[in-house]
């Protein structure tokens, strides 16, 4: 896990300091998005205690390379924390027919009970590549101190995208791990179709659920769906 940690690590910030030397010859372009959904599921579990998210979010690209955003929804934990806040920054370099995305990202939690240590974060190292109609992904995400303080985590995911040929609609899953230090390992999964009303207004439909129904009911089975605007 060590040696995970330092390669991430140096991985992760080569490319973010290339993206951000790239950013200074040029301005950022500005890309905002605001949506709903009848549940915030974040890798499997449900984030507001099934109940409805509301988010709105801010990216930044620079150069077609580089790249930094902040996104908040509300959440519910049960424990007073009343919304969370991501922020990010990472690249995109492309090598061949593989775009990679390498980042760094923070969850925090406004509201938190003292002594909660909700706030963590996390490096990302994903790549894509098409093939044919299909576009094929897989990505890791490691925290050296993950939610709630419970020490080093990992998340491991495959991942497909695929449009429907003369229509609006896409359709797109995933498979992933979490592995968690103090028996909280789990599988979840996902699939879903997504529909382009506008070039502004989408919704997705999706299907999710996890191997471990008996860590609570946040943990099962869910179709969740919603709409956002980009502007």
């Amino acid at each position: 896990m060590r040696t995970l940690k330092i390669a991430l690590a140096a991985t992760v910030a080569s490319f973010t300091m290339a993206g951000a030397a790239a950013a200074q010859d040029s301005g950022p372009k500005f890309a905002f998005n605001v949506g709903a959904n009848n549940d915030y599921v974040f890798r499997g579990i449900s984030q507001t205690d099934e109940d409805l998210s509301v988010f709105g979010g801010v990216d930044a690209s620079f150069m077609d390379i580089g790249y930094a955003g902040a996104w908040v929804s509300n959440v519910d934990f049960g424990n007073g924390t009343n919304f969370e806040y991501d922020l990010y920054a990472g690249v995109k370099p492309v090598a061949g027919a593989i775009t990679f995305d390498l980042a760094v990202i923070f969850y925090g939690y406004a509201g938190s009970p003292n002594g909660s240590n909700q706030d963590y974060f996390e490096g990302k190292i994903a790549a894509s590549v098409p093939a044919g109609p299909v576009t094929l992904g897989a990505a890791l995400f490691y925290s050296p101190e993950f939610f709630g303080k419970t020490g080093d985590a990992v998340y491991t995911e495959v991942n497909f995208s695929t449009a429907i040929p003369d229509s609006k609609f896409t359709v797109n899953g995933a498979l992933g791990y979490q592995q968690v230090q103090g028996n909280l390992d789990y599988s979840t999964w996902n699939v879903g179709v997504g529909y382009a009303f506008t070039d502004t207004l989408s919704a997705d439909i999706r299907y999710h659920d996890t191997d471990q129904h008996g860590f609570g009911k946040i943990y099962g089975s869910r179709v969740v769906g919603g709409l956002k605007f980009t502007f």
